[in-house]
């Protein structure tokens, strides 16, 4: 019997707080018309053979990537826009009601439910308060499949701008010069450009013909701050960019695991 999850949102505003939100492309043009701030979660996946079809881990990560090296080691980047901020939300209002709601990004839409099909719904991973799985309310999941038409449909949609988007946000690494990422698993590089550079480049993104695909910066610098991974990275011929190439605000280094 499939496992049945119920869910309503409470309008408590935890999930409205703190926050770096994965957006489209127009969705970033939007929130930084908005005067929000908008920054590129970049990491590589080293890539040097194609895996098979069947892998459908590795087909999702494909799609959602772009084809680049690093030295000698190919590479796929992940170039990810993310409204950035700290805090509650610059549309969030005083009653917790948002006061862009109609023109909010889809991980805001589809919240508490996940982007990427491989990750399954963990009400304790969720900011949501308890009362808002309980039994008392509609049903959100049945196994793996979304209750809400709708909402599944905005998941989709989600899903499939993330793909859609992937030479947008290549040349846009192009166009400001971004070319230093994290190995992925192990952190993200985040790069900060000004709101108004970053604007220039999203809006000529959208309008270049898809040949401009190929103007892409087809060298990246990869940092990590794991010994044995430098390591590895210098004996296969990659460039490892070291920790200390991060420039205060303009680009930083995001670990997820401790420096040894």
């Amino acid at each position: 019997m499939s496992h049945t999850l119920r869910f309503a949102c409470t309008q408590c505003g935890k999930c409205c707080h703190d926050l770096r939100l994965p957006l489209s492309v127009d969705e970033a043009i939007v929130w930084l018309r908005d005067g929000g701030e908008v920054k590129l979660f970049c990491e590589a996946i080293p890539w040097p053979d194609e895996p098979p079809q069947n892998n459908l881990q590795a087909m999702h990560k494909k799609g959602r990537s772009f084809p680049a090296h690093s030295g000698e080691l190919p590479v796929r980047i992940v170039a990810t826009l993310v409204a950035a901020f700290d805090g509650p939300c610059p549309h969030l209002q005083a009653d917790m009601r948002c006061d862009a709601y109609e023109r909010r990004p889809r991980t805001c839409r589809i919240y508490p439910a996940e982007a990427n099909p491989f990750i399954a719904l963990n009400p304790e991973g969720k900011l949501c308060p308890p009362e808002a799985w309980g039994a008392d309310k509609p049903v959100f999941l049945v196994g793996a499949t979304v209750a809400d038409a709708g909402l599944a449909h905005t998941i989709a949609q989600s899903r499939a701008w993330d793909v859609k988007d992937v030479d947008a946000r290549a040349r846009v690494c192009a166009a400001l010069a971004i070319s230093t990422a994290a190995l992925a698993n192990e952190g993200y590089v985040i790069h900060s450009p000004s709101g108004k550079a970053l604007l220039e480049a999203l809006n000529a993104s959208r309008e270049a013909s898809p040949a401009a695909g190929e103007a892409r910066p087809m060298e990246w610098g990869l940092v990590s701050n794991r010994t044995a991974t430098r390591t590895v990275l210098g004996e296969i011929g990659a460039r490892v960019v070291p920790e200390s190439a991060a420039i205060p605000g303009a680009m930083e280094y995001l670990p997820f695991h401790a420096a040894d």
